[in-house]
């Protein structure tokens, strides 16, 4: 919450209706209190703040408003221009603005603001660095700040699970991905609702890619087409591209050749749809080279 605000509004709303410090602190507390919760030094208690708003004439939500809205807008926006980079796959600027938030008391002083910058560092020092040890250490460290045994899971922490089992994964120890996302499976199972939805679809593309991994062809189609029916269900396409893929390359896998092909093109399709063409030329290479196999 943004104190110095808050403090500032108090002096604005005292000055504007016409009376001292001392006058507004009479009957609520002393008046070095009210300078210094005007200077922003400190803040008041809610008892406090609510005999303030009665007394200036405002309702207590007004302060609150005030002192949250500023700072929840810009953790939002980083946020956001954390997700957009990381997407996107620029790790250098990512870190940069971890770098720049470090030093940044909205973050270094609220654990869940904290617990952003974490996870965020862990995926850099992971996929920038190849320092596998360093980032799980860190994305664990990400967890602890806001997670216990006695409540459930948030939906950073689900993200901060992806990233952990997508370290394991790329460092093909795959039983621990496999642990890691079939116990997010298990707590999703339970889950009413999700507000960014993707994390089901990103768990559920991970842990078929395990399977594959693990010449657990079937499971991982099976995994595949469920993946494929939460997009139907939920109205997006994110990912559809790459499940469609899937499907292929693991009938691919199993010889079924003739099943393997129209899945391969209709990912291609979906990426020509969503202007991503960066996987053209292997889909095609792998097209031509299955259509010779048919013959």
């Amino acid at each position: 919450m943004d104190y110095s605000a808050i403090g500032r509004k108090i002096k604005e709303l005292r000055k504007t209706i016409g009376i001292t410090q001392g006058e507004l602190a009479k009957g609520i507390c002393t008046q070095a209190l009210i300078s210094r919760i005007e200077k922003g030094d400190i803040y008041p208690s809610a008892t406090v703040l609510y005999e303030i708003s009665q007394r200036l004439g405002v309702d207590v939500n007004y302060f609150f408003e005030i002192g949250l809205t500023p700072r929840l807008d810009y953790i939002k926006e980083v946020e956001h221009q954390l997700r957009v980079l990381r997407r996107a796959f620029r790790y250098e600027e990512m870190m940069e603005m971890v770098r720049v938030e470090e030093q940044n008391p909205l973050f270094t002083n609220n654990e869940k603001n904290l617990q952003l910058l974490y996870w965020h560092k862990g995926i850099y020092l992971f996929e920038a660095k190849q320092e596998r040890e360093a980032a799980l250490q860190i994305l664990q460290q990400a967890l602890e700040l806001t997670n216990t045994l006695k409540k459930a899971w948030t939906e950073r922490e689900m993200e901060i699970l992806l990233s952990t089992g997508a370290v394991y994964f790329k460092e093909n120890f795959l039983e621990k991905a496999l642990e890691i996302y079939n116990d997010l499976r298990s707590h999703l199972k339970s889950y009413k609702r999700l507000q960014d939805i993707t994390i089901k679809t990103r768990l559920l593309y991970n842990l078929s890619r395990v399977y594959t991994r693990l010449g657990e062809y079937k499971k991982s189609i099976h995994l595949t087409n469920e993946g494929i029916q939460w997009c139907k269900e939920s109205e997006h396409i994110f990912m559809v591209g790459q499940f469609y893929y899937n499907l292929g390359y693991n009938n691919e896998l199993l010889h079924n050749y003739d099943k393997a092909i129209p899945h391969y093109e209709k990912a291609q399709l979906i990426f020509h749809l969503q202007n991503d063409y960066k996987y053209d030329q292997y889909i095609e290479g792998r097209l031509a080279k299955l259509k010779k196999l048919e013959k």
